[in-house]
């Protein structure tokens, strides 16, 4: 199974993937911001980041951007999961690094299939 670094500012988002992922039998590392999520991946290598994308401290267009300058985060999976819809957003997201995109609201079987299709 995977370890999975979630990053939401809603302490809801966070508890349901940590419980659904979890229950799945990965190992979750959860953080509610950018900065903190940062600080977490310079020492740390995960299989898969999913990250909010408006938070505090820093948000996930910047996490993403400064996860993929980290040389261990060059190649892995980032997926942006919003409530944001707009096609330029989800352009400038893939174009500063990430892999996919789930918006919000997402229910626990979309969020198991997000995960399986992305690390297997």
């Amino acid at each position: 199974m995977a370890n999975i670094l979630a990053v939401d500012d809603s302490e809801a988002i966070r508890t349901l993937m940590k419980v659904v992922l979890e229950s799945a039998g990965h190992t979750v590392f959860i953080k509610e911001n950018g900065r903190d999520a940062l600080d977490f991946a310079k020492n740390h290598t995960v299989d898969l980041v999913i990250t909010d994308l408006n938070m505090p401290e820093m948000g996930g267009m910047s996490l993403v951007s400064n996860l993929r300058r980290l040389e261990h985060y060059k190649t892995k999976p980032i997926l942006v999961m919003t409530t944001e819809t707009a096609d330029y957003k989800k352009q400038k997201a893939k174009g500063v690094g990430a892999t996919g995109w789930l918006a919000k609201p997402v229910d626990q079987e979309r969020l198991l299939q997000a995960v399986t299709k992305t690390v297997g």
